[in-house]
């Protein structure tokens, strides 16, 4: 008669062998999917950075709907150079240089500079990229809660949050295919 532990070992080599054929298929199917995110990502924060974000209805005849790049053009042209020179920098900048670190790792054969800039410098980006979506978020909720403006999301800005997600979703892909987060 076999002894307690035997049957232990026996249950825990199955319950071994079942969690890496689970997680074998898992990566199998996000290996497949990588190549349509890839696109997806930069494809969403093109159509965020050109459709409007928000729609800010005041006194029943003024509307406007702006999309980023004309919120930055329109602080420049405000006078607010250093303001619109920040929104830039992580609202279209940052973004894309995420997006350009995601694909060069997700296209190089090993290591290298591409690999360095992935490990190094991607992890920084990542922790900017919803910001925007949530300053808007806010400017949305300040609108309505004091009564200035009926304020409403358009698709500017769930094409953006999804460029953001999708991105971060690539990255969290990549890092498991290839080192650390």
């Amino acid at each position: 008669m076999p002894s307690r532990g035997g049957k232990t070992d026996t249950r825990r080599s199955v319950h071994a062998k079942y969690r890496i054929d689970t997680r074998f298929r898992a990566m199998k199917a996000l290996s497949m999917i990588r190549p349509v995110l890839l696109v997806a990502a930069p494809f969403f924060l093109a159509l965020g950075l050109v459709l409007p974000l928000v729609r800010f209805e005041t006194l029943y005849f003024f509307d406007e709907t702006p999309s980023l790049i004309e919120i930055i053009v329109s602080l420049w042209q405000g006078g607010d150079g250093l303001l619109a020179a920040i929104v830039a920098l992580v609202s279209i900048l940052l973004p894309s240089l995420k997006m350009i670190g995601i694909a060069a790792e997700a296209t190089a054969a090993g290591g290298g500079a591409g690999s360095l800039f992935y490990r190094r410098v991607v992890p920084h980006l990542s922790k900017w990229s919803m910001m925007d979506v949530l300053l808007v978020a806010i400017v949305i909720a300040a609108a309505k809660t004091t009564g200035l403006a009926d304020a409403f999301t358009q698709p500017g800005l769930w094409c953006y949050a999804a460029s953001s997600m999708i991105s971060g979703l690539l990255h969290s892909l990549m890092g498991d295919a290839s080192g650390p987060k």
